[in-house]
């Protein structure tokens, strides 16, 4: 009886956990069904990516340029090549029409959509975010699901040599860690060699005053000469 007991309690709790993710899964159905609330998932995947990289000194959220044009993110890299802009883009939309595609011409016209909404966030992305004199020569697009940015690379290669001629890196959650990983290596070079710079101009300053304190005590051998 008691073994009974366990197993049935055993049974109720896996019931309750799945009643928990069922929930949690319909509530992120909620979350990409709204374009605003879809917006704002990407931007929160992004600021947890970012801030498990990179140092609060090398990055700002929410940053507004020159131009009056805010990017959800700028990492902050000397120049050359200069600050690099982020921005989230989830074109989910025509990404599910093409997927729910029946025939071959559906799909190809959902297809057609996705490329066509994917080029026109690279395009603003390229408008908004690149500016001389003042960020990188390029930008990242992020988009935050792996099976999005997989088709695009794997089903659209016209759309991804379009975005580096405009120089737009597209990155999936995987491939941001990537390149984080690659500018905080640039980041870490940086400050080794300003380092590097600032024990260097000490030296300097230090054999300076060896070389003074060398002249002071000739002269100081030479007076006592004089006086003996």
């Amino acid at each position: 009886v008691g073994a009974l007991k366990n197993r049935l309690s055993v049974i109720d709790k896996a019931q309750k956990n799945i009643t928990e993710l069922s929930d949690q899964m319909l509530g992120l159905q909620d979350i990409l069904a709204n374009k605003q609330a879809r917006g704002a998932f990407g931007q929160v995947q992004l600021r947890n990516i970012v801030e498990m990289y990179l140092a609060p000194s090398e990055f700002d959220f929410e940053v507004t340029l020159s131009n009056g044009k805010r990017t959800d993110c700028l990492v902050r890299l000397p120049q050359p090549p200069g600050p690099v802009a982020i921005d989230a883009k989830f074109p989910l939309e025509s990404f599910n029409a093409m997927h729910r595609a029946t025939d071959a011409a559906a799909r190809t016209k959902a297809g057609r959509a996705f490329a066509d909404d994917v080029l026109k966030h690279v395009r603003d992305i390229a408008e908004k975010y690149i500016l001389p004199d003042e960020t990188a020569d390029w930008a990242l697009m992020f988009l935050p699901s792996e099976a999005v940015s997989s088709e695009l690379h794997a089903n659209f290669g016209n759309v991804i040599e379009r975005s580096h001629e405009l120089k737009v890196v597209i990155v999936s959650p995987s491939t941001m860690m990537a390149a984080l990983t690659s500018i905080r290596a640039v980041l870490k070079d940086v400050r080794m060699r300003e380092q590097a710079g600032l024990i260097q101009k000490e030296v300097v300053a230090l054999l300076r005053d060896v070389t003074l304190m060398r002249e002071r005590a000739e002269k100081l051998q030479n007076h006592f000469k004089q006086a003996s």
